[in-house]
């Protein structure tokens, strides 16, 4: 009989393991921000869900058809594996779809030949405006580029914060195989210190969760617990 038990409660564990693994893989998968270059969307210690189910990268036709499967919208704020650190995950804005041609002219962006109002999200906290001229390449790059036509199966993403942001800019476009998911809402946000997301060990990260654990009731920014991303 004691035998029978404990073989139940493994079964049961393995079972859990096996739902929140498929679950995480494929549904809803947690997320938190390192750094500033989503603000003010998205603050350093947010901690998000993801749809990881709503662009259906694997999805056959026939699943695309039936279920409630789409492709990245303007706006929609991505989560990607890095073209150039695959090991590591982003998030961006998503600005252009396949097929679109963007372009920014001193910090303005333009979109198939329109200006696009981003004021409700982006934020320019360098007052100064690089031309295409200037001397600092990256400088170039961050407030003048293009026009760019986006090719078929890319996205062309940006930070929110526009003037500390390390995307589509720079790197260029993200293939749609590197996509994630969409993210969702936040569901606990650390205003104390956050790590940036890089393993240096067990007990690093001990030492983290020690501190987290401390400053939860204090550090935690509660206004933005439970808060729609948008």
């Amino acid at each position: 009989m004691q035998r029978s038990v404990a073989r139940e409660y493994l079964e049961a564990l393995i079972i859990a393991a096996i739902f929140l693994r498929f679950t995480n893989t494929w549904v809803l998968q947690t997320f938190f921000i390192p750094s500033g270059s989503m603000e003010e969307t998205l603050l350093i210690g947010d901690h998000l869900f993801v749809n990881r189910f709503i662009y259906g990268p694997a999805a056959t036709p026939l699943e695309r058809k039936l279920l409630p499967l789409r492709e990245p919208d303007r706006g929609d704020i991505v989560i990607f594996r890095s073209p150039e650190t695959p090991t590591l995950d982003l998030v961006k804005r998503c600005m252009a779809r396949p097929g679109d041609t963007i372009r920014e002219v001193d910090k303005k962006i333009f979109l198939n030949g329109k200006a696009v109002d981003d004021s409700a999200y982006a934020i320019h906290r360098d007052p100064a405006v690089y031309s295409e001229l200037s001397l600092s390449e990256q400088g170039r790059r961050r407030d003048n580029f293009g026009p760019r036509e986006i090719p078929a199966g890319h996205y062309f993403c940006m930070g929110d914060n526009r003037d500390f942001s390390y995307d589509s800019r720079y790197w260029g476009t993200l293939p749609a195989p590197l996509l994630k998911g969409r993210a969702l809402f936040i569901y606990w946000s650390n205003g104390g210190e956050t790590g940036d997301g890089v393993w240096r060990g067990p007990l690093d990260e001990l030492k983290q969760l020690g501190k987290t654990a401390a400053g939860f009731f204090t550090k935690t920014r509660w206004s933005r617990t439970f808060r729609l991303i948008r």
